[in-house]
């Protein structure tokens, strides 16, 4: 039988609503939610001894459910005739004291002020179908009688949709009159969302306007937001906040059916925010693995990654991710990233605070009650310490953290907070500078010093392995120097480099340490990288090392300005990203890769010498643009893809009879390593610089 309308627009009219119930006869239809879905939030918005209004009652049984459990004062209308006249005889004899009345509400034969709630289960919804005049005019009518109908401190009690019309409306109309505007998600689980349509569902809102008494000149509004029916009200500052956090909840409730439905929607990921605050605390990325054949215990479990190591590849990156979940061996892995800035106890704790909101990610054909796992790398959180935290006038806000590896090794790194995921720089401490290291250092300063005299910290960047590459596609861009001809005589020859991009300055200081006939000019467009090199990654300046601080693009274009008198370079390199987040090519800015700036590069490179790129570009479109531009001007051209990352290391040469088959090139790097491996040098025994040119490809 089809008992909805073929337009919304039938929802308003008294025809269509007769016809309706004459079809339906007798059996009760509950719009968004039955009496147990709605009896928290009614209970907690409506007393029993008050006076309630219900409009639009339809054949509902939410009044007569109220009757049951105490509320007797309850007047029921409707515009149907036929409706009144069903729940007339069906609660003549039941329920005395409770009346029905045929009446339309947008012109009500009650005095003013006469209830102390008016109760609203999807009438406004029903009424409000579209923004055309006559549409909101019949609105404004129904919305102005429930004002003039309520008592001064009374309660418009709404249960909608809240799609967007329909609350900028009622938010807007109470607003302007001076009521409080509250709106109070009503359900979010699984079993109480309104399936409105087969491809789309809703959560169930309610909005409770108080109306407060008219005070002249005032412009005061109040908006605030309940997530939960226990839940504290959160404050919003505008009808446009209250909108978005609306919107946000119903994203989430359509996100959470097309999960259980088993919908194909690609990478998934949603913030989970702190009640109190707003902030997000936790970041959820579902990971299905249809591979996995299904059996009574791996439908579902949840991964916590330890604090400070969401960058990592495994659990930073779609792939990384989709291998994890495959390991993992469960249909759905949920991977669960804890924010900087939250305070977190234990493992507990977070099991505790996601176990209720986490299931609503469940996948479809989960069994009832089965336990979900809860998964980590060595059973614990992780330990992330935040250093330092600052604001660049051109790089935005950044923070300077140790965390700890899976090694137990403490690293430091620098963040830009624009781009949460990605390390912008990273340095390994040095193994005796540990948390309780440090602790009993203090403590044993303290025990010395004078009782006046303050405890200083010890310098930050005094703690740093400066002969340890973190970064993968550093270690590659060093291995570039393999390149240069007669490579195991550079320990022993003047050396001359230039470096766009300092960061925290670990790849200029790496080879100002161990080749010492280098001279280094680094170039950095940021003054504040300066100042967080030097001061937290162990950086300094050096007769033979400096730091520029201009554009990369003015201070090459200068140089190559200069004639004869220009100075030539063995090596450029550049390691600059992107301020541009909508770009598909972060690094570099694709200014340094146009054809008349790549000419002033080539014009300050020795003949003989090598210009190493780090190249981050997802665009395949756009990579093969670049690496056609640059073998346009050198044209010999060497490829070397980092592993589990996006980063491509070019190396560009001019002459093509330079080039090396791999077996030269592994060959020339290990001369180039045996020498740099010489007792006293500080070489790192896990940097193999033959292993970084295995994989290098001519393009």
């Amino acid at each position: 039988m089809n008992l909805l309308p073929k337009s919304s627009k039938e929802f308003g009219s008294v025809d269509y609503w007769e016809k309706f119930f004459q079809q339906r006869g007798k059996k009760a239809f509950e719009w968004y939610g039955t009496y147990l879905e709605l009896c928290g939030v009614l209970h907690k918005y409506i007393k029993p001894r008050e006076k309630v209004l219900v409009i639009g009652c339809g054949n509902s049984e939410l009044s007569e459910q109220l009757y049951d459990v105490g509320y007797r004062d309850i007047v029921n209308i409707d515009i149907s005739e036929v409706v009144i006249k069903q729940m007339k005889e069906c609660n003549a004899t039941r329920r005395p004291q409770m009346s029905f009345l045929k009446m339309d509400m947008t012109q009500m034969e009650f005095p003013d002020a006469s209830f102390q709630v008016v109760l609203d289960k999807g009438t406004l919804d029903a009424v409000l179908t579209d923004e055309e005049e006559k549409t909101l005019q019949q609105v404004d009518r129904m919305l102005a009688e429930v004002g003039r109908v309520l008592q001064v401190g009374g309660r418009y009690l709404c249960i909608s949709l809240a799609q967007a019309h329909i609350l900028k409306k009622a938010v807007g109309h109470f607003s302007r009159e001076g009521w409080m505007v509250r709106v109070h998600q009503v359900a979010n689980s699984q079993d109480q969302v309104l399936e409105a349509e087969p491809q789309f569902s809703l959560p169930v809102f309610a909005f409770i306007m108080t109306k407060f008494r008219p005070v002249p000149g005032s412009a005061l509004q109040i908006f605030e937001l309940c997530a939960q029916e226990q839940g504290k009200p959160v404050r919003l500052e505008s009808a446009e906040q209250l909108a978005e956090a609306v919107r946000e909840r119903q994203q989430y409730a359509w996100l959470c059916s097309q999960l259980r439905r088993k919908a194909k929607l690609g990478s998934v990921s949603l913030d989970l925010c702190d009640g109190d605050t707003g902030e997000p605390r936790y970041t959820l990325h579902v990971v299905d693995s249809p591979t996995v054949k299904p059996s009574r215990d791996n439908h579902f479990a949840i991964f916590i990654i330890p604090q400070g190591r969401e960058t990592e590849w495994l659990f930073g990156m779609d792939e990384g991710r989709k291998q994890l979940a495959a390991s993992a061996g469960f249909r759905r892995l949920i991977t669960v990233a804890l924010h900087r800035g939250q305070q977190y106890e234990s493992m507990d704790h977070i099991q505790a605070e996601l176990s209720a909101r986490v299931m609503e990610l469940a996948p479809a054909g989960m069994p009832a009650q089965q336990q979900v796992p809860f998964l980590s790398v060595g059973g614990d959180i992780g330990v992330r310490t935040v250093q330092h935290q600052d604001c660049s006038a051109l790089s935005g806000n950044y923070v300077i953290e140790d965390v700890q590896g899976d090694d137990k090794r403490y690293f430091r790194r620098l963040i830009f907070l624009s781009n949460r995921n990605v390390v912008q720089s990273e340095a390994r401490l040095l193994k005796d500078v540990s948390y309780k290291a440090q602790k009993k250092r203090k403590k044993d300063r303290k025990k010395q010093r004078p009782a006046d005299m303050e405890d200083l910290p010890a310098a930050p960047g005094q703690s740093i392995d400066k002969s340890y590459l973190c970064c993968e596609h550093h270690k590659a861009m060093i291995a570039g120097l393999a390149l240069l001809r007669n490579p195991e005589l550079l320990l022993e020859i003047p050396l001359a480099l230039l470096v766009v991009g300092l960061g925290g300055g670990s790849l200029p200081l790496f080879v100002h340490d161990h080749f010492p006939k280098s001279c280094i000019d680094a170039v950095e467009i940021d003054p504040s990288m300066l100042e967080v090199a030097t001061q937290w990654f162990g950086f300094s300046q050096s007769d033979r090392m400096k730091v520029h601080i201009a554009d990369g693009l003015d201070y090459i274009a200068s140089l190559a300005g200069g004639g004869e008198a220009r100075p030539c370079y063995d090596v450029i390199m550049f390691d600059v990203d992107s301020k541009d987040p909508t770009l598909g090519m972060s690094c570099p800015p694709p200014a340094f890769v146009e054809q008349s700036f790549l000419q002033n590069v080539k014009s300050i490179l020795t003949p003989e010498g090598v210009f190493i790129l780090n190249l981050v570009c997802r665009d395949l479109g756009l990579k093969d643009s670049v690496l056609a531009g640059l073998k346009a001007v050198f044209p010999l051209l060497y490829v070397r893809r980092i592993e589990g990352e996006v980063n491509e290391i070019l190396f560009c040469q001019l002459h093509p009879e330079q080039k090396l088959a791999t077996p030269e090139l592994l060959e020339t790097a290990q001369a180039l390593e045996q020498t740099l491996r010489k007792p006293g040098r500080g070489w790192d025994d896990t940097y193999v610089l033959s292993d970084m040119l295995k994989t290098v490809k001519i393009v």
